[in-house]
């Protein structure tokens, strides 16, 4: 059964708050690529030349890689659940086609799986 249009509204106000932070931080550590549409993490200049202050901006750019990586995979699973929205299949499992909770999708609005295709996935028996 699918969800309610307004529980579908509600989600989707909370995606495109969420999906706007993202970009915000995004921005914030890096630049947004014209050609890729993805963003790269600035490398720090600290001004320094010594040992210590090149090994602080490696360390410091190392960091925001992983960060730039893990916000990039949240914007990709915010973009595709406004893409299921817009597609009226929102709310539903990818792997088992059944209803997700929605529970689950309060907790984590740009859920494309049910609790137990997850724990399936992610070996949580």
């Amino acid at each position: 059964m699918p969800h309610n249009p307004e529980f579908v509204e509600k989600m989707k106000a909370r995606l495109l708050d969420e999906k706007a932070r993202l970009e915000r931080d995004l921005g914030d550590i890096g630049v947004k690529n014209a050609s890729t549409g993805h963003f790269d993490a600035a490398y720090p200049e600290s001004g320094g030349n010594s040992d210590d202050d090149n090994a602080m901006e490696v360390s410091e750019y190392s960091d925001e890689l992983s960060l730039d990586a893990r916000l990039e995979k949240e914007l990709r699973d915010v973009q595709k659940a406004l893409e299921s929205i817009e597609k009226g299949t929102y709310g539903i499992c990818k792997y088992c086609k059944k209803d997700i909770q929605e529970k689950r999708l309060e907790a984590r609005p740009a859920s494309s799986s049910c609790i137990s295709c997850k724990k399936v996935l992610t070996q949580e028996f």
